[in-house]
């Protein structure tokens, strides 16, 4: 099938004027190293009058050239594009979409005979010669495809009725455009995020800085003022609204702090300006690239993720203190995914006081830190968006999906749970599954719960003599004179306390496992506190085996941290219980329940 390019459409484009869709064919391309930045990619197109090499694929479109997509003579219909002018004058067209409508290889070579375009040197397009089956040129509606189109019959024309600036000393560009060698450029924007003001105070002084999100349809980038800038702009704006903004400084991006995604972050300067814009219909809301809870096993550890799910669970608020000694309020919550997994999420600040869980309503999260803490959870941070049921077919699609059939599902959950009961969203399995799946045997801990009923404990060496100081649970060494010693604190002290070291051995109907219990769950499993249990140890013989006897085939729901250990060059699974807990039997049996009807159900 033979193409016909957009003849003309080269010197449309350097001037600016719209071109709809023009077909181009690929000559040369070219990569440019962007030293600390992005790597650019360099066009020479043909329209079969002329070739320019002053196109410029935007680094959203980098992969097209990475994964070898365009090729020299393949042929492509650039849908959206922005001509920029440099500071030296030269135009340079940034292609911000473009599909290959004919491969390289189905391409027999360039197409034409075209010569390099130089401004009013161009020459007319060639009448095509007659042909007695050729079809007449239709309109960009018809019905033939895109290689069949003749040349727009646009090109030369003014450019579309884009927003007029206030100003009218530049033209509005799209955000996907922008990069640092633009000298006159203004966006309209959406702000779809603005963070509080922030201060610092180090040896070079005072500061105060703010930052905010936005968005139009081809993309999105942050943007930060410091000082001046929060005195002048930061009360005008308002999250939601749309603004014009122009002449602020670019940079390549912090993705430390952003998960944008934009190669470049804008910062606001002396000659920037901000101007409300009333005509905001046609710019979007907001740009979200969620990605699924069960995926973010693979995700590196800090990185800036969106998220959506049900809210399955939510915690009270809790404040704690940060270490410069500042309290700040705390609320974790888990969020469910149609994968069904869950994750802990926790919030921070007025987020975290003001946030209503009722009626498990389906939150977005743009913007969100992934921590391995505790196997895998989420973080909001000063930058992060919330959206509580947001308008977008993402949270319907989920909330249908949850009011079906997700409310039934337990959900495997990708954090550690620290919450108690037997019915939360926690990483259920028996002591056959631990084996058989060979938890433990990955370079971090797994995690698991199970119910257990105790077999045996062994008494001997469960206590020992620990550090009496506060913070310290190091064994102290007796110096037969009243006194203890600990190494750690460097320190003799009068007195000490007693620690438990449990191990014990727990089954449940498929298997049988040796765990180790520490303080705590250790005195839950006895029932007695361990000063209690080691005052007997040392005068009373038979009540403390009565201890051990009464706390023998008791069932607890055990939550437990499970890794390969290596030992003197033997490897064995340990198993240490992270919290143990009676079984409420009736959350346990909500849960039997549920699954018995998932089994029933497939």
């Amino acid at each position: 099938m033979s193409v016909k390019l957009s003849e003309g459409a080269i010197e449309a484009l350097t001037k600016g004027s719209n071109v709809s869709n023009p077909i181009l064919q690929l000559i040369n391309i070219r990569k440019i190293d962007g030293g600390s930045g992005p790597v650019r990619f360099r066009l020479m197109m043909s329209d079969g009058l002329h070739t320019m090499s002053s196109f410029m694929l935007s680094t959203q479109l980098n992969y097209l050239a990475e994964q070898n997509e365009v090729a020299p003579n393949c042929v492509c219909v650039v849908k959206r594009s922005v001509t920029n002018v440099l500071k030296d004058g030269r135009p340079v067209v940034i292609i911000l979409d473009m599909e290959v409508v004919k491969p390289a290889d189905q391409v027999g070579g360039k197409i034409g005979d075209p010569t390099p375009y130089v401004e009013g040197q161009s020459k007319a397009p060639q009448p095509a010669a007659p042909a007695p089956s050729a079809r007449p040129l239709q309109p960009q509606n018809g019905g033939d495809g895109p290689m069949n189109r003749g040349p727009s019959r646009d090109f030369g024309k003014k450019p579309m009725s884009a927003p007029n600036t206030p100003s009218g000393t530049s033209k509005v560009v799209p955000i996907a455009s922008l990069n640092p060698y633009q000298s006159k450029w203004t966006v309209r924007a959406r702000v779809t995020n603005k963070s509080a003001i922030r201060t610092w105070s180090n040896s070079r002084g005072d500061g105060k800085l703010f930052s905010m999100e936005i968005v139009d349809e081809s993309g999105e980038i942050r943007v930060t003022g410091f000082n001046q800038e929060v005195d002048k702009f930061y009360s005008l704006i308002e999250q939601g609204k749309v603004y014009y903004i122009s002449k602020g400084s670019l940079k390549i991006a912090n993705k430390q702090y952003t998960s944008l995604k934009n190669d470049y972050e804008m910062t606001l300067n002396g000659e920037s300006s901000i101007i409300p814009c009333d005509d905001s219909q046609d710019v979007p809301m907001v740009q979200c690239d969620f990605v699924f809870i069960a995926d973010l096993e693979a995700r590196d550890k800090d990185a800036i993720v969106d998220v959506i799910g049900v809210c399955k669970s939510v915690e009270d608020v809790t404040r704690i203190t940060t270490k410069n000694s500042r309290e700040v309020s705390k609320r974790n919550i888990q969020l469910m995914d149609m994968s069904g997994k869950t994750i802990q999420v926790t919030m921070w600040g007025k987020e975290a006081e003001t946030f209503d869980g009722t009626g498990q309503p389906i939150l977005a999260i743009k913007g969100a830190r992934l921590s391995d803490f505790g196997g895998r959870s989420l973080s909001t941070l000063y930058s992060s968006t919330l959206m509580i049921n947001p308008d977008m077919p993402e949270a319907y699609k989920l909330r249908g999906w949850y009011d079906k059939e997700g409310h039934a599902l337990d959900g495997q959950s990708m954090t550690e749970m620290r919450g108690g009961g037997g019915g939360g969203p926690t990483n259920w399995k028996t002591l056959a599954d631990v084996k058989n799946e060979h938890l433990g045997h990955g370079d971090k801990a797994d995690y698991f719960t199970c119910v257990g009923t105790i077999v045996y404990m062994r008494k001997e060496n469960c206590l020992y003599q620990a550090c009496s100081s506060k913070d310290c649970n190091k064994k102290v060494v007796d110096q037969q004179n009243g006194m203890y010693r600990c190494e750690k604190c460097d320190k003799e002290f009068p007195d000490f306390k007693y620690r438990l070291m449990l191990s014990a051995n727990i089954a449940d109907f498929s298997d049988n496992q040796w765990v180790t219990c520490f303080q705590d769950s250790a005195e839950t499993l006895l029932g007695q506190k361990a000063d209690y249990i080691g005052q007997l140890k040392d005068s009373n013989e038979a009540a403390f085996d009565e201890i051990f006897q009464h706390a023998n085939f008791n069932t607890f729901v055990f939550r437990n941290r499970v890794k390969l250990e290596t030992y003197n060059d033997e490897s064995r699974i340990k198993v240490t219980v992270v919290e143990a807990k009676p079984v409420d039997h009736k959350e346990y049996s909500k849960r039997l329940i549920m699954n018995i009807r998932k089994t029933a159900a497939q």
